[in-house]
């Protein structure tokens, strides 16, 4: 057995040289320069563009990117793999290639007017490819506000009493927009006293938990039921139980008007509040792990109860190459982060050079996250398994152990750390909706039809989206999707950085194309790989050549898996397809006979 803290100290260790090395050098690479105007100040329209704060837009940033899939996927890898493959990969990944392509994903978004990566490949390999990578995002978009709504709800359901303090911290954030926005009141006096109102919403929220109909079995018995015992007439309530089928839609329906009120009015206040309650787990239990393992302060022996290496197949048949780099995309690198550096964070910024601490720096705060989420499941070591089931109690049982080294019980740390879980999850499922009606705006462009007004309207389209991810969630099949979004995630990263690489090949001939091209063509490769694997072996070799399965598979499973293997398809060629314009893109602006191509986005 290892000690925990050693895999804390190696992260720690590379994302310190990470930021002050390699992002350093990103900045000056892409000429941050606080002398020009962000969009923030050129397009201020008090919606969408509001300059922020810099810590005020790190906390929107890194709440909106950290869902759960920075906890899911550490997780199931470590208990599959181990816990050596997980670390490796995101310890390396992440300063190399995650926060690289959040940082160029902001900085080219600066550059054309805080538009999204989709605009940016249009301007240089033309509609076509623009179009094509904007339904690429706003198919993946559905899939991420599917996967977020559900994970919230089973964490409302095993833990109400973080539906508690989730209301209570909602509602200081409104008040918090007002006191900052419309009363103009002091900023720090503000902060000082609503982030001491939202930690005490969290002693509320566990001495009054509340539930919609009865709770999963770990609840407490004082929890507070409002609807009584019925609910199994709900949809998915089968699947996942009634309270949580009874959640699922109004957190579509919370995702969905949060995202189409101004910005100042609930996002940027409660991502900032949200944000302190998020530094304080992710950071306490680091911090923990270090005063337990250091003074032996916890309530166990902080140590790996994991084995580092499980093999090549792992416990369960499935390779690590190239499986691992799909199970595991938030937290080293994930393709939904260039849709929030481009979509919201970008008309936020109040000067260039915030963009190397949010952008770079917010990515390796995912990265402790995911640190936090593999050191969480080295200590209990669950038994083989995978998925949201497993990760959500995990990560609140062992985080719960972790803080004992402050002399936290473990019946506050376990809720508290299921709150934090939440507050990423709400944080990106609100986001995620708006940053998909930014993708549908730039497809539609001036709405001729009333269709095409429905799907540009911020309450139509949000409702666009969440419509489809209901069906999704309460078919109680989507969960057999979770390695097709994870697909779909990273080839979506590899796309941005391929984005990124062509605004740098048309900027400036002497841009060198390494720290782009390279983690592109990687994800490009591993991820077309992983999706050919679930397609063809998970899929038809597993499935539909096996007498067994075929005997005894249901319409639906059979429609399900159908779906699975066009996806996969389909999301290849999309991506191959526009891998191939970029090159061409490229090819033509290097070999052309000038050697330079004035930027046309300045």
């Amino acid at each position: 057995m290892v000690q925990v803290i050693w895999l804390v100290v190696t992260v720690l260790a590379l994302f310190t040289v990470g930021y002050f090395g390699y992002s350093r050098y990103l900045a000056r690479f892409v000429e941050l320069d606080d002398s020009r105007d962000t969009p923030a100040h050129k397009y201020e329209d008090g919606q969408e563009y509001v300059p922020a704060k810099k810590p005020v837009l790190l906390g929107h940033h890194y709440s909106s990117i950290a869902g759960g899939a920075p906890i899911v996927g550490p997780i199931t890898a470590g208990v599959v793999w181990g816990w050596l493959p997980a670390l490796a990969w995101i310890a390396i990944g992440n300063p190399l290639l995650g926060s690289v392509h959040d940082f160029v994903s902001l900085s080219s978004s600066l550059r054309h007017d805080g538009k999204s990566i989709g605009y940016i490949i249009g301007e240089y390999v033309g509609e076509r490819g623009k179009n094509m990578l904007l339904w690429f995002a706003f198919l993946t978009i559905i899939l991420v506000v599917a996967v977020f709504a559900l994970v919230v709800a089973i964490v409302f359901n095993a833990y109400p009493e973080a539906a508690t303090a989730s209301l209570v911290y909602i509602a200081l954030a409104i008040l918090f927009g007002m006191y900052l926005y419309q009363l103009n009141l002091p900023f720090l006096p503000g902060t000082v006293g609503f982030v001491a109102a939202m930690f005490i919403g969290v002693y509320f929220g566990i001495q009054f938990p509340i539930a919609l109909f009865e709770p999963a079995a770990r609840a407490p018995a004082s929890t507070i039921v409002l609807l009584g015992s019925g609910g199994s007439w709900l949809p998915a309530a089968g699947a996942f139980g009634a309270n949580a089928a009874a959640w699922i839609p109004i957190i579509l329906v919370y995702g969905a008007l949060a995202s189409a009120l101004p910005v100042w009015v609930l996002l940027q206040p409660r991502d900032y509040l949200s944000s302190f309650l998020l530094y304080a787990g992710v950071g306490g239990a680091l911090l923990a792990i270090i005063v337990g393992t250091l003074v032996g302060t916890s309530s166990q022996p902080l140590v790996t109860n994991l084995e580092p290496f499980y093999g090549f197949m792992g416990r369960t048949g499935t390779p690590l190459f190239p499986l691992l780099f799909i199970t595991i995309a938030c937290g080293t690198i994930s393709g939904f982060h260039s849709l929030v550096s481009s979509g919201t964070t970008s008309k936020q910024l109040n000067k260039e050079s915030d963009a190397r601490m949010i952008g770079y720096g917010g990515m390796l705060g995912e990265g402790l996250l995911a640190t936090v989420a593999l050191a969480t499941v080295a200590i209990v070591a669950p038994d083989v398994g995978g998925g949201i089931g497993l990760a959500l109690p995990t990560f609140a049982a062992g985080g719960g152990i972790i803080l004992t080294s402050f002399g936290v019980p473990t019946s506050f740390g376990g809720p508290f750390m299921a709150l934090v879980l939440v507050s990423f999850l709400l944080t990106s499922t609100d986001t995620a909706v708006r940053l998909g009606r930014y993708m549908m705006e730039e497809i539609v462009g001036t709405p001729e039809s009333s269709a095409q007004e429905l799907a540009t309207n911020r309450w139509g389209n949000a409702a666009v989206q969440a419509i489809p991810a209901y069906v999704l969630i309460t078919s109680g099949s989507w969960l057999t999707l979770w390695q097709l979004f994870g697909g779909a995630n990273q080839l979506l990263a590899a796309l941005a950085l391929l984005t990124a690489t062509v605004w740098l090949a048309n900027w400036d001939d002497s841009k060198q194309l390494i720290s782009t091209g390279g983690p592109m063509a990687l994800m490009v490769t591993i991820t077309s790989l992983g999706l050919l694997w679930l397609a063809i072996h998970d899929n038809i070799y597993a499935k539909f050549l096996n007498a067994e399965w075929m005997a005894s598979a249901t319409t639906v499973s059979m429609i399900s898996a159908v779906v699975q293997i066009i996806l996969a398809f389909t999301l290849i060629y999309l991506a191959l397809s526009l891998a191939k314009m970029g090159y061409e893109n490229i090819q033509d602006v290097r070999g052309s006979s000038s050697g330079h191509v004035t930027p046309n986005d300045d």
